[in-house]
């Protein structure tokens, strides 16, 4: 598929833009699914900025819920392919789980059918390594993980809502898209960072920002597979672009890098903000991970290291990722730019 239109749901989040702007780039029509008009406005500011205003012709939105309905089928109308990106993430562990757990399962089985019923077949949808990566009785050491791996949740001690969701919504939609003969492709991004294009940007910079601004009081031991928001919009298009696409899974991931070794690079490229050298002892988040909260989100990380393959998925790109410290610093450099942290630090 190298035209046509093509359906962005979650069009006004922070992978969601970057995936309109290189649809756009690549020549297609775009239809976004927004929450609000100002969210409308925001991805029309960020495409101008990047690819100029004359993309703006192929551009257009429409206000959709996840969890209503309502409206989907006559989005769908004329629309040649859906780039299903659409999630609920939240930086803390939300009391009741199904805040995310919710849209990201019946979200997806909504935008499944409504393709289905308006004769859609191509489906790209966003992922995560969540669904790789867990539950496989890995607590020491190293492993890596490929795209032949699967969550398996019903082995894990600790769960957290937003890998429930995410296994569960790609569960379905395999075998939704086998049952309807669909041909579907899935993207599984490590940790989300690269350039914000606004101030709607991923929880995941928080990561970046908060040891910028001193927030960040101490880090957990902890490391993550890191990839570039430019690199994952580029795998959606490209996977469009490929047939051979079809029916695959790619993980969408670069470097594997230690929080630690994410503030040495902080400390270097900034020598005036104090960035914390502290650790969170390991004891305490196992601790703290009983409750719940932030803990329950990287409990299943801690002590071990999961490096996730890249070959597939710059095979896909046809290039190497943008690497982890590069991601890294255009993370910094737009948080700082756009003033999502604090400019004055004590050193």
């Amino acid at each position: 598929m190298r035209s046509g239109r093509v359906l962005v749901t979650g069009a006004g989040g922070f992978v969601g833009k970057w995936t309109v702007i290189e649809l756009l780039r690549a020549g297609f029509h775009v239809r976004g699914t927004i929450r609000s008009e100002s969210r409308a406005e925001k991805v029309r500011q960020a495409v101008t900025r990047e690819v100029g205003g004359d993309a703006l012709r192929r551009l257009d939105f429409v206000k959709l819920d996840l969890m209503s309905d309502h409206g989907w089928r006559e989005a769908m109308i004329g629309v040649d392919a859906i780039v299903h990106v659409a999630s609920q993430i939240l930086g803390i562990e939300p009391k009741d789980p199904q805040v995310v757990i919710g849209p990201a399962v019946e979200g997806t089985e909504r935008v499944l059918r409504f393709a289905v019923v308006t004769g859609i077949k191509r489906i790209v949808m966003t992922s995560s390594i969540a669904t790789v990566g867990y539950g496989h009785g890995h607590s020491t050491g190293k492993r890596v993980y490929t795209e032949g791996d699967y969550t398996q949740l019903e082995s894990m001690k600790f769960t957290w809502a937003y890998c429930v969701g995410k296994t569960k919504a790609e569960r379905a939609a395999w075998a939704y898209a086998r049952s309807e003969k669909l041909e579907l492709t899935t993207i599984h991004p490590g940790a989300i960072l690269g350039p914000a294009l606004d101030e709607d940007a991923s929880v995941s910079l928080r990561m970046v920002s908060g040891l910028l601004e001193g927030t960040t009081p101490a880090m957990p031991s902890n490391g993550f597979s890191v990839i570039d928001v430019r690199d994952v919009a580029a795998m959606h298009v490209a996977a469009l672009q490929q047939p051979s696409s079809i029916g695959e899974r790619y993980l969408a991931t670069s470097d594997y890098v230690p929080f630690a070794q994410v503030a040495e690079v902080l400390r270097e490229a900034y020598p005036d903000r104090e960035i914390t050298r502290k650790q969170v002892p390991d004891w305490l988040i196992k601790l703290l991970a009983r409750f719940g909260g932030p803990a329950r989100q990287i409990i299943n990380d801690i002590g071990n290291e999961k490096h996730y393959d890249r070959t597939k998925g710059e095979g896909l790109l046809g290039r190497s990722f943008i690497s982890g410290k590069d991601a890294i610093l255009a993370t910094a450099e737009s948080v700082i730019r756009l003033g999502l942290v604090k400019e004055k630090t004590t050193v």
